[in-house]
């Protein structure tokens, strides 16, 4: 029988008794006949399973060690829920074994019902909690977004893209330009204000709930830019907004967070020009990422979303002139060029 198969076999009798834990002790009586169903797969090893019955619902994540740690998600779960942030409720979790039964945020994320005449509200919703979650104090022993992970992403652009997508190697010009362009975004990067960092903040990990949104798949969390998670939220993998649009939403922030004491640069201005500059970092490191997926997981249908990255890129050099080299770099790579 399969590894998994096993796994499913012991979460299922660890599940059947931490639901009978839960009925017992909130006096919901006996458990209900009920049923469990896939609910979603995760980029690692992880499954997630929903179970329900009788008009109640739970999401149990099964995170097989050593591949996986729930320890990071727990501790996370319980540090937002302690800002008012609308987490899965952990209602029971053998760490050893990689089990976790979680309250269910509901079947809609933000990625699903998103739409021109909804988007106000949903980010609206989106920024009160990115503020909750921003106002945590820095007390807890999370990494750091310091220069050395900024620089393993950024670095796998030219590893996995460059290399693998492009089947080309950077000249050694383009590597002095590459190294040029890239310590401007992270020295950026370095000199902003830290808050906590979700990492992943946007509409695919945001679910519509109520509260809204509930928030998900915050286990990589780290302290480091102020600009970071409310520069994803605008600029995914999966959907563009017009940047006039965007500019509005990041004033709202910028106001709100001010407003809220959270440590945003003193301008917008230099705010924005903070975000557009981590956008670009992490822009160049989902592309290396998306690359990586595809030519050592077999998973080619992530590359398709790069040029959307490209784009989130032109558009900033275009209003930045710092990033000119840069651009001329990217369409040296594009055109075959190599000088």
């Amino acid at each position: 029988m399969p590894e998994h198969d096993v796994r499913l076999q012991h979460l299922t009798v660890w599940l059947d008794e931490q639901l009978d834990r839960l009925y017992r002790d909130n006096a919901w009586g006996a458990v209900p006949a009920g049923s469990l169903t896939a609910a979603s797969s995760d980029a690692s090893f992880r499954r997630y399973f929903r179970w329900q019955g009788a008009g109640r619902s739970f999401v149990i994540m099964d995170a097989p060690p050593p591949q996986e740690n729930c320890r990071p998600f727990v501790a996370i779960d319980h540090l937002l829920a302690s800002g008012g942030v609308h987490v899965p409720h952990i209602h029971a979790q053998d760490l050893e074994r990689g089990f976790l039964l979680l309250g269910d945020l509901g079947h809609q994320t933000y990625l699903d019902i998103i739409q021109d005449d909804n988007a106000d509200a949903l980010f609206a919703d989106a920024i009160e909690a990115l503020l909750a979650l921003q106002r945590l104090p820095l007390d807890r022993p999370l990494p750091s977004y310091d220069e050395a992970l900024l620089r393993r992403e950024v670095e796998l652009f030219p590893q996995w893209y460059v290399e693998h997508e492009l089947g080309r190697t950077f000249t050694a010009a383009q590597q002095a330009s590459w190294q040029r362009v890239t310590q401007l975004l992270i020295d950026s990067a370095q000199a902003q204000p830290k808050v906590l960092v979700h990492r992943d903040y946007m509409p695919r990990n945001l679910m519509h709930s109520a509260p809204n949104p509930g928030v998900l798949d915050f286990q990589d969390a780290v302290y480091g830019p102020v600009t970071y998670d409310i520069t994803c939220l605008f600029k995914d993998a999966f959907l563009s907004w017009p940047q006039a649009r965007v500019e509005i939403w990041l004033r709202s922030y910028w106001d709100q967070a001010r407003s809220a004491g959270i440590p945003v640069q003193a301008s917008f201005e230099a705010f924005q020009r903070a975000s557009d500059l981590m956008g670009v970092q992490r822009h160049l490191k989902v592309i290396g990422i998306f690359a990586r997926i595809c030519h050592r997981d077999g998973k080619p249908r992530y590359v398709a979303d790069v040029p959307r990255f490209f784009a989130y890129i032109d558009e900033v050099i275009s209003r930045r002139p710092e990033l000119a080299e840069l651009g001329q770099l990217i369409a040296e790579l594009q055109a075959g060029v190599h000088e």
